[in-house]
């Protein structure tokens, strides 16, 4: 079998991109893999599908110089990057068939000697599960081949930088298979490798991820005691952190994104009488979007009151966090499809300054909306938001702290 490539990338999304790029800017030739046909041919040319900083000229210069392809079908290699989602089914649990068709196109093409390596967040086990998979259809491979799992760990918005310079975790399923993947990374990241076994790199995943969910749960729980209690949430938590040893997150309007509030679901549903206070955080930060759409929904029918007509309402931002393009499990979205079903025939005006259209929301600038509406609802800190000049007579439902002066 010809080896067309030096590694292949299952996934070509926010992380598989960067990382495909990355590599390949190393010298090293990749063929990166996604089932969007979009997807590949955009690549191809050079160009980008996703808002990341620095992204599009990382993949400019790999395409131009030859080192990274993408196409919907993997070919001959000597690394497997599996980096697909792994979301949750409608009760919570893990979704690992992603990972598995990535790792059913991948097993006709191993051979002896290669590396396989998970990416994408996982329930643990999940990598000795695909291993178990890939011998019971290639036998021969048994102890032939590495396998491990290696996890992202890096910020949208800042992820070209982290991809080097963030630590990694590294666990295979042998001692062999660790020592095979560290040295795979170690040619492209600077950040210290930390080498363990598969099952603890999984749960590790999990657990920053949970651990986030936590901290940010106590801040909005805070937000909706100081709302009953007449306390500003933002004054408190500035006040607070000024102890040496505490350092309380901001409050917002839920938690969002594809890692923070779909891990602690991996715990959860594995270990669910073990996972109490990861499982009351998870309930806590649902809760969040529901909560700050009923204060919209009040301060609607309190311009009813005052001034006889119904408000125009504009949503600002429906980005899971600032400054990024992506909507995955944003909070955002759920707020404004509850405010948008309750407006009757107000005006709306929805802003997302990252995102060019909506399959489901008319976007609207974001100058524009603050100009037209009556209540202005900040969702999320994007940048633009925090230079508005808005006049008095606008009621402000600020959830995410855009105006508050630090």
């Amino acid at each position: 079998m010809s080896i067309q490539a030096k590694v292949v990338t299952v996934g070509l999304g926010y992380i598989g991109l960067p990382t495909s790029a990355l590599i390949a800017n190393s010298g090293i030739k990749v063929h990166g893999v996604d089932i969007s046909q979009h997807v590949v041919d955009t690549i191809n040319a050079g160009k980008i599908h996703i808002v990341e900083p620095e992204l599009d000229k990382v993949v400019a210069e790999a395409v131009s110089r030859g080192f990274l392809k993408a196409a919907t079908k993997p070919v001959g290699a000597d690394t497997y990057l599996v980096v697909v989602p792994t979301p949750f089914k409608g009760d919570h649990q893990p979704d690992i068939s992603y990972v598995q068709a990535a790792t059913d196109g991948i097993i006709p093409l191993l051979k002896e000697g290669d590396l396989y390596i998970i990416e994408s967040t996982s329930p643990v086990g999940t990598t000795e599960k695909m291993m178990e998979l890939i011998f019971t259809k290639r036998p021969e491979l048994k102890d032939k081949i590495y396998l491990a799992y290696c996890p992202e760990r890096v910020l949208p918005g800042n992820v070209m930088y982290e991809l080097v310079h963030n630590d990694r975790v590294i666990g295979g399923v042998n001692e062999g298979s660790t020592q095979k993947a560290l040295a795979f990374y170690s040619q492209f990241v600077k950040g210290e490798l930390h080498p363990t076994n598969a099952r603890t790199a999984e749960m590790c995943k999990l657990t920053e991820n949970s651990s986030r969910d936590v901290q940010i749960a106590f801040a909005n729980e805070l937000s909706l005691i100081c709302d009953k209690a007449g306390i500003n949430v933002w004054d408190l938590v500035r006040l607070a952190n000024k102890h040496p040893r505490v350092n309380i997150l901001q409050p917002g309007c839920g938690v969002g994104g594809h890692c923070i509030a779909v891990d602690p679901y991996f715990i959860t549903a594995d270990f669910p009488m073990e996972s109490r206070i990861i499982a009351q955080a998870r309930s806590t930060n649902n809760y969040k979007p529901f909560w700050c759409a009923e204060k919209v929904k009040t301060a609607r029918l309190e311009f009813e009151l005052k001034h006889g007509r119904q408000p125009s309402i504009a949503i600002m931002g429906l980005a899971f966090k600032p400054n990024i393009d992506d909507l995955r499990e944003s909070p955002a979205i759920h707020i404004a499809e509850r405010v948008l079903q309750d407006s009757g025939d107000a005006a709306m005006y929805i802003v997302e300054p990252n995102v060019h259209e909506h399959k489901i929301f008319k976007l609207t600038d974001y100058k524009e909306a603050i100009e037209k509406a009556d209540i202005i609802v900040f969702l999320v800190a994007h940048n633009e938001f925090k230079t508005l000049d808005i006049s008095t007579d606008k009621t402000v439902l600020d959830f995410c702290g855009v105006t508050i002066k630090k």
